[in-house]
């Protein structure tokens, strides 16, 4: 067969082929649009939806409760709620203390690490890293032992040396919450910014040490500048992080009067919905917090970007 004309008789059979394969590409997007659609447009579309009725009762409450649409009611209630921006301004306070802290800890644990030798660095990498393996609640759990002044061997040393303190108490349960969550996501953030700090060039290190720079040169000019971006970047879900405490306030109020069910907007929320049963409120509280969620982050990045010039 003359090779022009094979090729001529194949050229209709393509658009065919187009045609009967489009939708080829999406079989392999599905499984996560479905995943993404079942366990995270649907919950949010749920709560929304739930957030606009509102259950009420006639007379003296012998009938039964009727659902009734309350349009944008639910979210003026919590604008005017003060145990709401209570537990907001702790949130807040929180965030202020903890974020700086866990990623100063954080930057300065990757740049040791880094200027170890290959063994000492892995040792220590997975030292450091051991406490994010640690469930929440169970890392919260051991604190709380730590914590409780009439089984914790720590306070009684500590009282011992004449030092006496109680993190249970209303002024320092805060810094609880704070020594709890440095503690676990530390060695995670190091690890990020420690991955970062591989993909400098070596050539910049070896420049510098012909210059005549030191190891503390080293670091404030050519590390830190490097790890600006993984920096913020960790600074955001540091940020995001905060406004989901939640494991802290529920396990230290079993041993502290000073955690408030509405200590943080979390806490409040599931308390509402749990505790007094409010579901319909609890969703709006939860869609206002998610909304609060968007804007600080990305309020925080527009910030740094615009600023830093990153």
């Amino acid at each position: 067969m003359n090779p022009p004309l094979a090729r001529s008789a194949l050229k209709p059979l393509e658009p065919r082929r187009r045609r009967r394969d489009w939708w080829m590409p999406y079989t392999f997007v599905a499984p996560f649009a479905v995943l993404f659609a079942l366990f995270f447009v649907l919950p949010i579309a749920y709560a929304l939806w739930q957030s606009l009725f509102k259950l009420t009762r006639n007379g003296l409450g012998l009938e039964a409760p009727k659902l009734v649409f309350q349009g944008v009611g639910n979210y003026l209630e919590v604008f005017q709620d003060p145990k709401f921006y209570a537990g907001l301004g702790n949130i807040l306070t929180y965030a202020v203390i903890q974020v700086p802290l866990m990623l100063a800890l954080a930057l300065l644990l990757a740049l040791l690490i880094d200027a170890l030798t290959s063994r000492l660095a892995g040792f220590f990498r997975l030292s450091f890293f051991a406490p994010y393996a640690v469930p929440g609640i169970i890392g919260a759990m051991l604190w709380g032992f730590l914590y409780n002044p009439q089984f914790s061997p720590l306070v009684k040393g500590l009282a011992g040396l004449g030092l006496h303190s109680d993190l249970l108490a209303p002024g320092g349960v805060l810094l609880a919450m704070v020594n709890i969550t440095v503690w676990q996501y530390t060695g995670y953030n190091m690890l990020v910014l420690y991955g970062g700090l591989q993909a400098v060039p070596k050539d910049l290190y070896e420049s510098a040490a012909i210059d005549g720079a030191s190891a503390l040169e080293v670091a404030r000019f050519i590390k830190i500048p490097i790890l600006m971006p993984t920096l913020i970047l960790t600074a955001i879900f540091s940020s995001i992080g905060t406004l989901q405490l939640f494991n802290e306030p529920v396990l230290l109020r079993q041993l502290s009067s000073a955690v408030s069910s509405y200590f943080s907007p979390n806490l409040y929320a599931y308390s509402t919905a749990f505790g007094d049963n409010n579901y319909n409120y609890a969703a709006a509280l939860s869609v206002v917090l998610a909304l609060a969620t968007f804007a600080l982050s990305f309020g925080f990045l527009w910030l740094v970007r615009r600023y830093s010039g990153v």
